[in-house]
């Protein structure tokens, strides 16, 4: 047992009679392991790609709402009167009139 462990640590597999299958097994090891790291590296990627996007959707959705709140603003009646009476544009004071055409008279 001794000896076995001994010749392990010193490599004497690698260079014993029937070391090419060794070999093989230790290559194949090894491409197993640089395709494990590339596939966890890629999914890492992706993670940190979609916590951005998701980042990038909320401050739209932020920005969209304060748009959306500015507009609403804007729209109100008494912000498009004080626009108005800015450029000394009053409301009217009379109420507006129905006008009354008679097909008949024509």
């Amino acid at each position: 047992m001794k000896k076995g462990i001994y010749d392990f640590l010193k490599g004497k597999f690698l260079i014993s009679d029937d070391a090419n299958k060794h070999w093989q097994f230790i290559l194949f090891c090894t491409l197993l392991a640089i395709i494990m790291i590339y596939s966890s590296h890629s999914a890492e990627r992706k993670v940190h790609r979609m916590a951005q996007i998701s980042n990038e959707v909320k401050e739209l959705r932020s920005e969209f709402v304060d748009a959306r709140t500015r507009v609403m603003r804007l729209k109100m009646e008494s912000t498009i009167i004080d626009k108005m009476a800015e450029n000394g544009i009053a409301p009217p004071v009379e109420p507006p009139f129905e006008i009354v055409v008679n097909e008949n008279e024509y």
